[in-house]
């Protein structure tokens, strides 16, 4: 059976006890390896990746995100929906407030951002977060009655350090919305791949500046495993919502697609 969704379990989605039947696939890329569990969900296939591994011992700015997304192209993944755990600079968007981003500013620094390395390849990222995705999202959202906002723009980082207040002033007068520190590369890799793409980002909190209290990684650890139940919840959904045979813009966004090496040499 061919797995044709995945999904990344951002920080505090670590367990894949959602799926049955799970089994441990390790992937040789032209980037590294990559370990994931493949399980069953409602008879279809889901693979489950941890982006910052099983322990969270990978910080944002070190993961090997152009293996990850090849190891997915391998496996034959249409679909992924990734998970992350943002800050809020909108004061609507509350903490365990679910948010499906549309729109990102990059302001990382040093990660490898694209699988081109030779020929000269404009991506089209008018938008970046497959609109397909985001409306399945949207709908699970609804019918399980979460708090879920349809749209946001997430402002990337590089980390791993928390953000000054006054860099989440210019974030905010820039349009931004939600800051976290691994939307980017990862959903560009995505397009490149010409795999579909949508992030469920959660509140955990109001960012730096905004919150009343100093920002820590527990503080966010916490709401997220607080908020993991309607978490998963809205990820089965999705995933049960979304039609097995389906085609989209995404799969074609390449004129001419960008060469993802499959394994090795």
């Amino acid at each position: 059976m061919a797995v044709t969704i995945a999904v990344i379990g951002g920080t505090g989605v670590y367990d894949p006890e959602i799926l049955s039947d799970l089994r441990e696939e390790q992937l040789s890329t032209p980037y590294g390896q990559v370990q994931l569990k493949i399980g069953s969900y409602q008879g279809r296939e889901v693979a489950f990746m941890t982006r910052h591994g099983a322990d969270h011992s990978v910080p944002p700015h070190l993961v090997n995100y152009r293996a990850n997304i090849a190891a997915l192209r391998q496996l034959g993944v249409k679909s992924i929906f990734a998970t992350a755990a943002v800050g809020s600079l909108n004061m609507d968007f509350a903490p365990r407030h679910f948010v499906l981003v549309d729109q990102f500013l990059d302001f990382t620094k040093g990660r490898p951002s694209t699988f081109v390395e030779q020929g000269v390849v404009h991506l089209d990222m008018t938008e970046p977060y497959c609109p397909e995705l985001r409306q399945v999202l949207l709908r699970a959202a609804r019918e399980l009655e979460l708090p879920c906002h349809p749209a946001g723009t997430y402002v990337c980082t590089e980390g791993p350090r928390f953000e000054t207040p006054a860099e989440i002033k210019m974030f905010k007068m820039l349009g931004g919305d939600l800051v976290g520190m691994t939307s980017v590369p990862e959903v560009v890799l995505a397009r490149e791949a010409e795999i579909c793409y949508a992030t469920v980002a959660m509140v955990t909190n109001y960012a730096a500046g905004i919150s009343s209290s100093k920002l820590s990684h527990q503080e966010v650890v916490e709401i997220m495993t607080d908020n993991g139940a309607n978490l998963r919840r809205l990820l089965m959904r999705a995933i049960s919502l979304l039609p097995p045979e389906r085609d989209c813009a995404c799969h074609h966004a390449l004129a001419e697609p960008v060469a993802v090496p499959e394994k090795n040499n």
